[in-house]
């Protein structure tokens, strides 16, 4: 396993993260729990949760992930400093698809909705501090997940990003949070939280999980210059495009229990032009005898802005398919082949 360093923090995380949002939902807790036990063995040290998990979300299993998590910790106490534990606060619902049933619909980053998030994920983790506090997406309207163009609408209300830091500067003070993120941010954001910081002399962001991935490299624009610059690390989600890049899903397949053929709501990268993209990247890894999965992965490992890619699997097949992505590189002939074909269609599935 590799380690890189998270933002300009002196913590060390593992190349590849444990994803965890089909925990509840895809997953049992017994699964969850030999995912975290093979991961470690590899060499895993980061795993990454959040309140709404898991997804699609539903009041029924909200909270199951943490709750999976905290059982194993209950019973494997004396490993929690030997890894970094990762969860999110929900944001409001300003978009259809963000959920309203986790206090309502005034979701907001707040002092009152940061505390109660932050104690009900510390209650179902079962431990007393997370490594890692993320805002999951904005409290603004802007561009996530999936939106292509910022939406020019004035909210009502939105708490001001000083407000909010300073709230996290509390947590961190009190020992119940080690660092903070954000995630699904923009570059306006990301400057926002750092002007903040040195402003106001609170903690600064270290991290920044937002989508990356062979049809998605939105991220290398705007903000792959603020991990260079300002120490703010990506960890990468949907490396895989919600399983597409596996080549799972070609000529119109639907596997048994496989995400898509279980839940049509995840229409992010199944239009036209994204599968026609995702064709020939599954194309190319077969012509250079290489599963499209790990061509997927390996290429997310090789950016110097990655600082984690979060990997996700229902199977400890797939986990291992995905932690052994670290033993393997591309050639740069390899490399030259993926961005002609980003330049024939960038980012088909932003």
């Amino acid at each position: 396993m590799e380690y890189r360093r998270l933002g300009n923090s002196d913590v060390q995380v593992s190349l590849i993260g444990l994803g965890t949002m089909t925990w509840g939902e895809q997953n049992t807790e017994s699964d969850a729990h030999a995912q975290i036990d093979y991961a470690l063995e590899r060499g895993v040290t980061l795993i990454d949760a959040a309140e709404m998990y898991p997804v699609p979300p539903r009041p029924e299993t909200q909270g199951l992930t943490e709750r999976y998590i905290g059982t194993w910790l209950a019973k494997n106490q004396a490993r929690r400093d030997s890894i970094v534990l990762a969860t999110k606060i929900a944001g409001p619902a300003r978009q259809p698809h963000n959920p309203r049933h986790i206090r309502g619909e005034g979701n907001q980053f707040d002092r009152k909705n940061l505390t109660e998030a932050l104690e009900g994920s510390l209650a179902r983790l079962q431990t007393d501090y997370v490594d890692l506090y993320q805002l999951h997406w904005p409290d603004r309207s802007t561009t996530t997940f999936g939106r292509g163009a910022y939406p020019w609408v004035d909210d009502a209300y939105t708490v001001p990003i000083e407000e909010t830091l300073s709230v996290l500067a509390d947590f961190v003070k009190a020992g119940k949070v080690r660092h903070i993120g954000v995630s699904n941010e923009t570059p306006w954001g990301v400057a926002q939280f750092l002007r903040a910081a040195e402003k106001l002399g609170l903690p600064r962001i270290v991290s920044i999980q937002n989508p990356y991935s062979l049809v998605n490299r939105t991220f290398e624009t705007g903000l792959s210059e603020f991990t260079h610059r300002e120490g703010v690390g990506l960890l990468a989600y949907s490396p895989m495009a919600f399983g597409w890049l596996s080549g799972k899903y070609e000529g119109g397949a639907r596997p048994e229990g496989a995400r898509i053929t279980l839940f049509e709501r995840f229409a992010r990268y199944s239009k036209p032009q994204s599968i026609e993209a995702i064709s020939r990247y599954v194309a190319l890894a077969k012509r250079h005898e290489l599963s499209p999965a790990q061509l997927a992965l390996v290429f997310v490992n090789s950016r110097p802005f990655t600082t984690s890619n979060l990997i996700g699997a229902t199977s400890i097949a797939q986990l291992k398919e995905n932690i052994a992505s670290v033993d393997v590189k591309l050639s740069p002939e390899i490399l030259a082949e993926i961005d002609a074909l980003h330049d024939r269609q960038p980012n088909p599935a932003p």
